[in-house]
């Protein structure tokens, strides 16, 4: 295992039992970022860095009962919280990791990602990874319940220049992995940006 991987497991790990107490009023961000995705019934969906599963029941009532919603999570012990939750119920969840999902190319209709892109250890290749399972015109939505800078103060720190979630950044960053952006927003209360896969 990897160096990152080891410090994410670590790092979530340490968190996991306490994690859905930790925020509890996130609900409805999940829910407004998930109709965001464009959702049909029947879709095939994947929560990238699930967590605790807190997305798959609004992803299982957006693709409805023929629909496919997976969880992958790299931290065993964020996946054991989902199954206590009882979100095993809403989606498979997968134990592994976004840098090589265990997944066919071209197979998915959307990809959610909740707090994921700054976990990521090379972003612009897990990104290209994300896109190979996400047919042509599919859909990533890269999010987190609070913004930026709103996260910058929670964890005590100063926005730079150099934040990969900054729009210029995020949306080269997208273009260089074959995604275009279709939107951003990045207020107090959510970040959402939403991107489109070309080709």
């Amino acid at each position: 295992m990897s160096d990152d991987h080891t410090h994410v497991q670590e790092f979530f790990g340490a968190r996991a039992a306490d994690w859905d107490r930790r925020f509890p009023d996130d609900g409805p961000a999940y829910a407004a970022a998930v109709a965001g995705l464009g959702l049909r019934e029947g879709d095939r969906v994947l929560d990238a860095g699930c967590g605790t599963g807190r997305a798959l029941p609004v992803l299982r009532a957006a693709v409805g009962p023929s629909g496919v919603v997976l969880g992958a999570d790299l931290t065993p012990a964020m996946l054991r919280e989902a199954v206590r939750a009882g979100r095993d119920g809403d989606g498979t969840l997968l134990l592994t990791d976004v840098a090589a999902l265990p997944l066919c190319s071209s197979s998915l209709d959307a990809v959610f990602a909740a707090g994921l892109i700054a976990h990521l250890p090379h972003p612009a290749e897990n990104l290209r990874e994300i896109r190979r399972v996400v047919r042509p015109g599919g859909v990533l939505a890269l999010f987190h319940p609070i913004g930026r800078a709103a996260l910058a103060a929670r964890q005590g720190r100063q926005l730079t220049p150099d934040d990969l979630r900054a729009e210029p950044n995020l949306r080269a960053l997208l273009t260089s992995a074959g995604w275009r952006m279709t939107s951003y927003v990045d207020e107090d209360t959510r970040f959402l940006a939403l991107a489109v896969r070309d080709g």
